[in-house]
């Protein structure tokens, strides 16, 4: 399996891609929205991405709207971010988000959204 992690914090990059390849799963990261759907577009046999809302250059809801406009329904979002309002959660899944994780999580909460996404067990 193999996810893409955008997020703007090297940081949580780091924390996120530690938990996935724990799970086995190959990771790739970019750190704005417009350089996550560049990494996409250029290799797009990614099962799952992991994207943050607040980025620069482009944030995560407008990547969102881009990929589903783009064709790719197949690959599962989770929106990964501090937006804890439910007109920021809505707007999320509106936009296709399949997930929504609130931060910080753990390694716990994290194996959960990949269970109800169908890529791992909890």
């Amino acid at each position: 399996m193999r996810a893409l992690i955008v997020d703007g914090s090297r940081f949580v990059r780091d924390y996120v891609r530690g938990l996935l390849e724990e799970k086995g799963i190959e990771c790739e990261e970019a750190a704005d929205g417009r350089a996550g759907l560049e990494r996409l577009e250029s290799s797009p046999a990614f099962d799952l991405a992991l994207v943050d809302w607040n980025m620069p250059v482009m944030n995560g809801v407008e990547m969102l709207c881009h990929l589903r406009g783009a064709g790719f329904r197949d690959l599962k979002v989770l929106m990964v971010t501090t937006e804890a309002e439910n007109d920021f959660i809505i707007r999320a899944l509106e936009c296709g988000a399949d997930e929504y994780l609130m931060k910080p999580f753990d390694e716990e909460a994290l194996s959960e959204k990949l269970a109800m996404l169908g890529l791992a067990e909890a």
